[in-house]
């Protein structure tokens, strides 16, 4: 009977690929098949010196660092994200953080992660969006690998501007102190896995990492869906 119901609304409302727009079959989800597998996945996950760690490199200790995919102009991550972020497709987020996370469990350092946090929003912009991007991706990272979410303890004080278009210094003087933490005592001695959506020069990831690091024997890994192309 949920299968006749399933097909039934597939014909009233008929699923289709979020990069390609064809519709999806079946056993399809989010993306077709055809799309995922034309996907520029990094592999980094698998690759403990990866290009990513040198982002992080003598500004803050960073224990794991990967991203899912590259991203680049007019590439069809860039497509998913846009939709993401700005077509109110929460769905993809936790798609794609329940395929990582499969990955993600079973590859050190990211096996003995104790808690995900995503970066914040905003509670303005959030509201304004509906969502948080990063907390999406969280939430389906979570999902698979069987580990909570905290979306309460850093918190953004004030709403920054957009970092597009601005350069490597505009970016770090944009967010470098825009972060703070609530509760923290709960997360000493824990191993984080701090998520976003897009790694482009590092700066908001550094920034809520400098925050953290001040809780006594914390470790942070850090994992986003896209990273600019390097």
């Amino acid at each position: 009977m949920a299968s006749f119901i399933d097909d039934f609304l597939s014909l009233l409302f008929p699923r289709s690929c979020e990069i390609c727009g064809n519709s999806l079959y079946k056993n399809e989800e989010i993306i077709c098949t055809y799309c995922l597998g034309r996907l520029p996945y990094t592999h980094w996950h698998k690759d403990e010196s990866n290009p990513l760690h040198a982002v992080f490199w003598g500004k803050v200790s960073i224990q794991g660092v990967t991203a899912m995919f590259y991203f680049h102009h007019g590439n069809r991550v860039q497509t998913l994200l846009h939709k993401f972020k700005y077509k109110n497709v929460r769905e993809i987020g936790i798609y794609l953080g329940k395929r990582y996370g499969t990955q993600l469990k079973n590859a050190s350092p990211f096996d003995d992660v104790d808690m995900i946090i995503p970066v914040p929003l905003h509670p303005k912009k959030q509201q304004k969006r509906g969502y948080n991007q990063s907390e999406m991706f969280a939430l389906g990272l979570a999902q698979t690998m069987n580990i909570p979410v905290d979306s309460k303890s850093l918190y953004r004080k004030t709403a920054s501007e957009t970092q597009t278009r601005k350069t490597k210094i505009e970016r770090w003087e944009n967010v470098k102190d825009i972060f703070g933490l609530v509760n923290s005592e709960e997360l000493s001695g824990k191993h984080i896995l701090l998520v976003d959506d897009v790694i482009t020069t590092g700066s908001t990831m550094e920034a809520c990492a400098r925050v953290l690091l001040e809780i006594p024997n914390l470790k942070i890994s850090v994992a986003a869906i896209a990273a600019a192309h390097r």
